[in-house]
Formats: C-alpha cells, sequence, structure tokens
C-alpha cells in the first residue's frame, strides 16, 4: 500500500475529529427522535430515505458505469451492511431509546476493545498483558457505569446498556471489514453498496411498527433534526468515518471515538437536563482509561485485516 502524505494524514485526523463531535452533539437529538417516533419508524425514515441519497452520490461519482466487485467482495458487502450497518443501528436505535444520551456515548465509545478482540480473533493482532488489564478495567468501569440502574432494579435503561455494548461490538467489525474492501474499492463504493443491500431487510423488518407512528405530530424542529441525523449523520459521517479509516488506519483512528462521551455528556446535560451521579462519572473514567490502556499499549503496526 503506498505511502500516505503527511498532510493528508492531518487532513484525515481533522475529519475524523469533526465526526466524533457530530456524533457527539447528535445521541440528544437521536434520543428526541426516537422518543417521537419509536425505533422503528426513525430506522424505516433512515432507511427508506438512504437509496436516494446513495444512488444520487454513485451517479455522481461514477455516471452509469458503477465499479465491479468480485462475489467473493459482494458476499463481503452483504455482511458488512447486514451487521454493521444495519444490525448495529437497529440496536443502537433500541439501545439509545432505553437508556440515556451519555450512557449511550459512554458505551458506544467501548468499541476499541472489541476491534481489539476481532482482530485477535482473526489472528491480525496478539494481546499483551496491559491489553488485557486494560480489557479487564474497561468491563469493570463498565459494570460500575451500570451500577445505579442494575441496583435500582431499572431493568428497561439497564437492558438498554447491554444493547449498547452488543451495538458498539457491531461497530467495531464494521470498522475492521471495512478497511480492507475500501482499499480494494473506494470508501464511496463500499459503503453505498452495503447500503443498499441493508436497505429492503431494514424497511420490512420496521414497516408494521413505522405505519402506526403519527407522523403529522412530529414538530418542524424534529423533522429538521431527522433530516440531519439521516444525511448528515447516516450518510456523510459514514462515508467520512470509512475513508478516515482508510487514510490513518483502524488502530490509530478507534481512539478518537473516546472524545465521543464528554461531548455527549455536556449536549445531554445543556438540552435535556440529564445527571451524572458520581458512580456513573467514576464508572465512566474507568471504563474508558480501560479502553485506552488497551488501545495505546498497541505499538506494533496493525496488518491488514480481512474477516471472512
Amino acid at each position: 500500500m503506498p505511502d500516505i502524505p503527511p498532510s493528508a494524514t492531518r487532513h484525515a485526523l481533522l475529519v475524523g475529529l469533526l465526526v466524533v463531535l457530530f456524533w457527539g452533539l447528535n445521541f440528544p437529538i437521536q434520543k428526541a427522535l426516537l422518543t417521537a417516533m419509536q425505533p422503528e419508524g426513525f430506522l424505516f425514515l433512515r432507511f427508506a430515505a438512504m437509496p436516494l441519497l446513495v444512488l444520487g452520490l454513485l451517479l455522481q461519482r461514477y455516471g452509469l458505469k458503477w465499479p465491479r466487485v468480485s462475489r467473493a467482495d459482494l458476499w463481503a458487502l452483504t455482511r458488512l451492511g447486514l451487521l454493521g450497518q444495519g444490525l448495529h443501528l437497529a440496536l443502537s436505535s433500541y439501545g439509545t431509546h432505553w437508556s440515556t444520551p451519555f450512557s449511550s456515548s459512554v458505551l458506544l465509545a467501548c468499541g476499541p476493545v472489541f476491534t481489539l478482540l476481532i482482530l485477535r480473533f482473526y489472528g491480525l493482532e496478539r494481546l499483551r498483558r496491559p491489553q488485557l488489564m486494560g480489557m479487564a478495567l474497561a468491563a469493570l468501569g463498565a459494570l460500575l457505569f451500570m451500577s445505579d440502574k442494575l441496583l435500582a432494579a431499572d431493568w428497561r435503561a439497564g437492558g438498554g446498556d447491554l444493547v449498547l455494548l452488543a451495538a458498539a461490538a457491531l461497530f467495531s467489525y464494521y470498522t475492521v471489514a471495512a478497511k480492507p474492501l475500501i482499499a480494494r474499492h473506494g470508501a464511496v463504493p463500499v459503503m453505498c453498496y452495503a447500503s443498499l443491500i441493508t436497505t429492503l431487510p431494514v424497511v420490512l423488518y420496521c414497516w408494521p411498527v413505522a405505519r402506526t407512528v403519527n407522523w403529522a405530530a412530529v414538530s418542524p424542529l424534529l423533522w429538521l433534526g431527522a433530516a440531519w441525523g439521516i444525511v448528515g449523520i447516516g450518510f456523510v459521517s459514514w462515508l467520512a468515518w470509512g475513508w478516515v479509516n482508510a487514510q490513518r488506519g483502524v488502530a490509530r483512528t478507534a481512539p478518537l471515538i473516546y472524545l465521543m462521551p464528554p461531548i455527549a455528556g455536556l449536549a445531554a446535560w445543556f438540552s435535556t437536563g440529564e445527571s451524572f451521579t458520581v458512580p456513573k462519572l467514576l464508572g465512566a473514567a474507568v471504563a474508558l482509561g480501560g479502553v485506552a490502556l488497551a488501545q495505546f499499549t498497541n505499538a506494533t503496526p496493525v496488518p491488514e485485516p480481512e474477516p471472512r
């Protein structure tokens, strides 16, 4: 793979920081949308609109001659779309709906731990003792973070937190599995093809609930938030994140996710008045500290991952 110029790396870092900033600010907006539309309603709206954006981008970039992919890569794109986009977005939507914006951001930020585990599973990364200690610390922090909900038997919010951890694992899968595909085909075809493959299954799944949503009662401000969530967050930011991973590499990009919880916490406190208990803040600090320990002790370059 050719060397990437330092200027391109700096630009990728800036884009990655902007993506994480937008993701952090989006958590309170997404919470309001999920409350008004239900998770199925928002997912239906997102995936019903996505083909228009995807087809428009493909036509603008390639005209009618879209890049071809091999049968093996088509199957890889199918897995990537169904698991890394469809199921990940469904679980993160349910988890955010049941939990809080700050909790959602903290638990989704545990993704780098899952990234390392996935790399280890495919034999692409050897876990060292500090990394194992970091993973144990992250697990302890996550348990402490959820302790107030578990002790209060708030199973809805606690269950939402567990669902968010599963969503974080799927996002890590997307980050790792997309890297070799993007290297061969580019960020645009990979994101677009995976989205098109995922659209029909998600729309069919969401339709029975989406058809019962009172769309007329959704305020204009929420419609504006939905447009931002679909176009800005669901389309542009995913495309940008794939490009950043291709430029900087999975291992160097994943730590940017650590910046998401403070941004989401401030946004939730300012917009919804979300409160933060001492166990929650301590658990968040321990969990993110463990994730950082596991991530930053990885000093060896990560080979090109290619899950099968």
